[in-house]
């Protein structure tokens, strides 16, 4: 009983006299009830229950400070919390729907597309759904329907939608938000941006001041219902989110308030979109959380477009299907733990694609092909695996043919992730006005990386792409002739992808990486973007074969025989790369083994402590370094700026409150501890 500190003037021991009498009043029940059984599962919950009522109940806003034990406030502390849950939202049983969830409700297209169909007829006692459905099928909407039909019978209360990128989250947060208002009654509930740094809450923004208060730019300081938004801790307490999947992975991790999200989000749908961009270390966390999610009673939707049947087997839990059976399976399909329902065909996903590829990849050559299709009036995406090669062909497309290049405010650019976030909004959004709406007069080149592959709608008449592996090759494909509708231009009738390979062949990638394909080896550990040479040997045999691919209808073949360990290690075999497979297979136990040392497993014994915070990561390798100005300073397009993320090379040595001074306005040039870094159209670059 001396486990606590003595303090002079105070004593707990009749401190917990005093609150053990009161419980009894408070609770007479206690006296004679037995207590339900205590499983680590159990313990893990309450933790987190009484984490999350500790934080509501400390918040002054709400519960004023009674300096003095009062046994009688009990009757008023309850009233107080009952309408506070429901001010911040986690009291939503007053919450309806605004009619039956039927697909008017949805959507005002007269007829849902066949995924989201497939999804609907699935049965709310299936806890866990796997969609898989080529880019463009309307999977959004299909998880919208799902979370719809299960608020309605009462099975969720909230939504958690799960994307890779901090972009991809700003992007859908939107369309998230103006669904919620659809489908609720008045006061529907606002989507919140979970997103570390950013405080959004609908189509409000909010500014942190201390004492943990928030001033809300159409609402002053005092906004409950945005409770959960004000605060990184909380975003998954809200009754919708949409954010990064790194959000839902922090309830898995031992690090701090883990207990509490996993509460939170235990009330919610979790779907987790694009399943398939997630490592060996990602995928063992997420498996986690899942089933500590469905163990609790609650839903879990994983959508992807490419998802191999080695990936999906564990997600279900059991071994992977030889190859030929894997070829075999349905695609698009639906799969829950016990069963697998094939989609109907869609007509309007029928797409076919003449895919080439080409030796040589500098910028030149990317560029090149570019402005020769964008000259005929085409719109093209050049997608290239660095952001330096992608700088490289974007300087060459300027250099040859500037009136054709992408701009935003007039100012030609690019689109990857070295933009500040205000910034980067801006471009999304240009660039959807001028690849879906074809806000633009003529041809017109926009070059990028990764950043364009998820959630922006972009409708390209051609693609010219680095070599990558298959699941992503895909995805690109993807931004090609969305809207089968369109009238194309003359020669591209048909959708058209070019493929940039290394002009010394895949070889000298086991050994030293370049462009983003093939690794780095140092200090010992294996790094890159996309590692396995096996898998790009896979994937431009597929190109190789077949010189026009019919999208969806051979999507399931295209991904198996580049993503299945058969092939791949058939491949490796056949081209001496044994002991490069047998390197990345020890990374990816690496990787499993230590997520499982630092998945908080709630099947175990509560923990007596976690490792320090700084140390459990939701990815692996160092984080980088968020920079943010006081004051916002004036970007290269125009607008006013302050938020910048340095990749995690460029962070070292740059504590978190670093101060961050503008040193030069024209370009924007950065001073952070000792560092510079020049911010233009090109993006941010270390000087």
């Amino acid at each position: 009983m001396d486990a606590f500190d003595i303090f002079e003037n105070y004593d707990w021991r009749e401190s917990d006299s005093v609150l053990g009498e009161a419980l009894l009043a408070w609770f007479p029940e206690i006296r004679t009830a037995a207590p339900p059984p205590v499983t680590n599962e159990f313990s893990h919950y309450v933790a987190g229950l009484i984490a999350l009522a500790d934080w509501i109940g400390s918040d002054r806003n709400a519960f004023r400070f009674v300096p003095e034990f009062d046994p009688e406030y009990w009757p008023q502390a309850l009233e107080i919390a009952r309408l506070r849950l429901g001010d911040i939202g986690l009291d939503a049983r007053e919450k309806r729907l605004k009619g039956s969830a039927v697909w008017p409700l949805i959507s005002d297209h007269s007829e849902p597309r066949p995924a989201q169909k497939a999804v609907a007829e699935v049965a709310n006692s299936e806890r866990l759904i796997i969609l898989e459905a080529e880019t463009g099928s309307g999977k959004t909407e299909a998880a919208l329907w799902r979370f719809a039909r299960l608020f309605e019978a009462g099975d969720v209360e909230g939504l958690y939608f799960a994307v890779p990128t901090r972009a991809a989250a700003r992007q859908l947060q939107q369309r998230v938000h103006h669904a919620a208002r659809r489908l609720f009654r008045d006061a529907a509930p606002e989507a919140v941006l979970a997103v570390p740094g950013q405080v959004l809450a609908g189509e409000a923004s909010g500014q942190r001041l201390p004492d943990f208060e928030t001033r809300w730019d159409d609402a002053g300081e005092t906004a409950p219902s945005r409770w959960a938004a004000e605060h990184a801790t909380r975003f998954l307490a809200a009754q919708i989110a949409v954010g990064t999947v790194d959000q839902a992975m922090m309830a898995g991790l031992k690090v701090k308030h883990a207990h509490l999200r996993g509460v939170a989000l235990s009330r919610s749908l979790l779907v987790i979109d694009e399943v398939h961009a997630s490592d060996a270390w990602m995928t063992e966390i997420q498996r986690g959380v899942v089933r500590d999610h469905l163990a609790l009673g609650g839903h879990a939707m994983l959508m992807s477009a490419t998802l191999g049947a080695s990936a999906r087997a564990v997600w279900r839990d059991e071994p992977t299907p030889p190859l030929l059976e894997s070829q075999t399976a349905p695609y698009p399909a639906v799969w829950t733990l016990q069963d697998c329902r094939s989609v109907a065909h869609d007509a309007y996903a029928d797409k076919t694609v003449k895919i080439a590829a080409q030796l040589g990849w500098d910028g030149a050559s990317a560029a090149g092909i570019a402005v020769q299709a964008a000259k005929k009036g085409a719109c093209v995406l050049v997608v290239r695996n660095t952001v330096d090669r992608a700088k490289e062909t974007w300087a060459a497309c300027i250099e040859a043919a500037s009136d054709l290049v992408f701009a935003l405010n007039g100012v030609p650019t690019l689109h990857h992730s070295r933009f500040a976030a205000e910034d980067r909004a801006r471009l999304d959004a240009r660039v959807e006005q001028v690849f879906k709406d074809r806000d633009w007069n003529g041809g017109c080149i926009l070059v990028g990386t990764q950043t364009l592959e998820q959630s922006l709608d972009i409708d390209a008449d051609m693609l010219v792409t680095d070599l990558c592996p298959m699941d992503v090759l895909l995805q690109r494909i993807g931004r090609l002739h969305r809207h089968a509708d369109r009238v194309r231009p003359d020669g591209f009738e048909t959708a058209a992808a070019h493929i940039l390979c290394p002009p010394a062949g895949l070889d000298p990638l086991t050994r030293q990486a370049e462009n983003g394909l093939g690794v780095y080896a140092g200090r010992g550990t294996l790094t890159g973007v996309y590692l396995d040479v096996a898998m790009l040997a896979a994937t431009l045999d597929e190109i190789e074969r077949a010189p026009v691919w019919r999208i969806p209808e051979m999507n399931r073949g295209l991904v198996e025989r580049a993503t299945h360990p058969e092939r791949l290690d058939a491949i490796a075999a056949e081209f001496g790369w044994t002991q490069h497979r047998r390197d990345l297979y020890g990374k990816v136990l690496a990787e499993i083994g230590a997520a499982e040392l630092q998945h908080l497993d709630r099947r175990k014994q509560f923990p007596c402590s976690f490792p320090a915070d700084e140390i459990v990561y939701t990815r692996l390798g160092a984080p980088g370094a968020l920079l943010r100005l006081d004051v916002p300073a004036t970007g290269p397009f125009g607008h006013p700026v302050r938020s910048f993320a340095l990749p995690a090379r460029w962070s070292d040595g740059i504590d978190r409150d670093a101060a961050v001074s503008v040193v030069q306005t024209n370009p924007l040039v950065l001073e952070v501890a000792g560092l510079r870094f020049v911010y233009d159209s090109s993006g941010l670059r270390k000087q």
